[in-house]
Order: structure tokens, then sequence, then C-alpha cells
């Protein structure tokens, strides 16, 4: 079996010996370096795109409201787009707060662009702000998998959304956007799958790469900047 399937059974690298453990939170252009000095001291593979890739993004914003609101515009749309509709968006809802999505309501959210199921997102987020039943600045401090399930329960959020804000606005070390479509396309580059890989597939991959994951998620969207010519994210 070639591609995948041989990746999937290949033995997990141990970072262990090298780092014996993550920092608390990737902060710094230091803590980033770190992550990837053990990523590619273990895996010569991501040695490879580090080699390529040019700089590697800290990729790191403010926790809150207004950028998560950004995850949530930047859902399933290109950069460009995403782009767009936060601009118009925050112009009328200025400043980009509970108060003011809540003002502008479903209507002036769809004038900005957003489509009903983001609407109801950000309504939802902002009541959940408002009413105090979700601390954005209090997440961050929680472990990975309790601040995804508080995230993914307010509708219309899902794992990407959860856990591209955690990853850019907690700067937790150990999270990994398997469902990425960047992060897909530079994988299945970077490591020679022959195929974009499933969610799934790259999910287990990347199980080689804790407690660092989140490094690696940093440095696959470096590589998909090389090969696509153009930033996967709306970067901060």
């Amino acid at each position: 079996m070639g591609g995948i399937g041989r990746l999937l059974r290949f033995p997990r690298p141990d970072l262990k010996p090298r780092v014996a453990t993550a920092v608390q939170r990737i902060d710094s252009e230091q803590d980033l370096a770190a992550g990837l000095d053990a990523l590619v001291a273990a895996d010569a593979r991501l040695a490879a795109m580090r080699a390529t890739a040019g700089p590697v993004a800290l990729r790191r914003v403010a926790p809150g409201f207004a950028s998560l609101v950004s995850v949530i515009v930047a859902q399933q749309v290109s950069r460009a787009s995403a782009a767009a509709i936060l601009g118009r968006l925050s112009a009328a809802c200025a400043p980009l707060a509970p108060e003011t999505v809540r003002a502008a309501g479903p209507d002036g959210l769809g004038r900005a662009g957003l489509s009903r199921g983001k609407q109801r997102a950000v309504l939802a987020l902002a009541a959940a702000v408002a009413d105090g039943t979700l601390d954005l600045d209090g997440l961050t401090a929680r472990e990975a998998g309790a601040a995804i399930a508080a995230l993914t329960a307010l509708p219309g959020v899902g794992p990407w959304t959860a856990e591209v804000y955690l990853l850019t606005a907690a700067g937790h070390p150990d999270i990994f956007p398997a469902g990425d479509v960047a992060l897909r396309a530079a994988a299945a580059h970077g490591l020679a799958l022959g195929r974009r890989p499933t969610a799934r597939e790259l999910a287990a991959i990347a199980e080689s790469w804790a407690p660092w994951r989140s490094a690696a998620a940093r440095l696959l969207w470096a590589h998909y900047r090389t090969i696509a010519g153009r930033e996967a994210l709306l970067a901060p």
C-alpha cells in the first residue's frame, strides 16, 4: 500500500526525547521556532517543507468577539471574499461587538454579505457573549477539547471554526484543523500522498506531530502559500 495508506501505518515519531512538552501557548516567534525545531528533528518530510516554505507566520490575534466573528466569516469562502465581507460588516457594526451586531440584526448582517447560516452563528455568538454564557477570554485558558466543545455548542460553529480560533487567538500548541482545505492540499503535495487526504486521514497523520500540531499547521499553511501563490487564511 502506498501514499496515504503507507503514512497511516508509519510509526509515530516520538518528539518527547527532544522536547519534553510543548510550551503552554505559542505566543511568540521563539515559541513557534521551538515547535518547528522539534518537528523537523523528528520528521524529515517536515524538514524538507521548512527548507522551502519561507517564513512561517505566527498567526496570532487577540482573543475576543471580533476575532471569532472573522473566523466565522471565513468559513467556506475564499480569502478575498472573507476580507470583503468582514470589511463591510466592520463598517456596518462599528465597533464590531455583540451590541452592534445585535442591533444590526439579520437584515444588517445580510446586507454585509453574510449567509443566513453565518447570520445565525454570529447572532448566537453575540447573545452568548452578551449574557455571559460564553467567556471568550477565559476560554483561551481551557483545555483544548473543552474549549472546542464550548464553541461548537453554538449554532453554526463547527470544529474548523473552533480550532482555527483557538490556534490563532489562544495560541494552543497542539490543535490541528484537519478539515482545512489548504492544509489538506499542502499535505498532499508536501508529504507526496498522491491525492488530497480526507480530514479524518489528515488528522490521523497529524497525530505523529503531537504535542506541536499547531506549529505543524502553521508550517503546512506556509507550504500552501509556496505551492499555491496565495495565503490560505484571512491572515492576521
